[in-house]
């Protein structure tokens, strides 16, 4: 079982042309307080920045494997990074197949993170 579960309700994939930035994100609710996990990554490639809850909880190249499966995600933490989440060793995502925005929240990871990412 993860150490961090995120029960989302809905996923997003947004451009920020301004900042340069992909966001893919999966949140619980719309409320402020609500858990949510987000990936960030410049436009241009690069290093993927990956938080939970807030950006205090967060890190870049922090991941080390994303399975994708019927039940969601499970993401596997970088033992080194441990401290920067809690000592958290991984979440998991559960998130519904018809959840809207996780199809495409899926298709947006597997090209920003690569062979990182993996079907289960």
């Amino acid at each position: 079982m993860a150490d961090i579960v995120i029960k989302a309700a809905y996923a997003s994939v947004v451009e920020d042309d301004e900042e340069g930035l992909l966001f893919v994100g999966f949140a619980e609710g719309e409320a402020e307080d609500e858990a949510y996990a987000l990936f960030r990554q410049p436009l241009a490639g690069g290093a993927v920045w990956f938080e939970v809850t807030d950006e205090s909880f967060g890190a870049e190249d922090a991941v080390s494997a994303v399975v994708a499966g019927p039940k969601g995600l499970e993401i596997s933490l970088r033992p080194e990074l441990a401290g920067r989440f809690g000592w958290a060793g991984s979440v998991a995502i559960r998130i519904r197949p018809e959840a809207e925005g996780r199809d495409e929240a899926f298709a947006a990871l597997a090209a920003m993170l690569g062979p990182v990412f993996r079907l289960a």
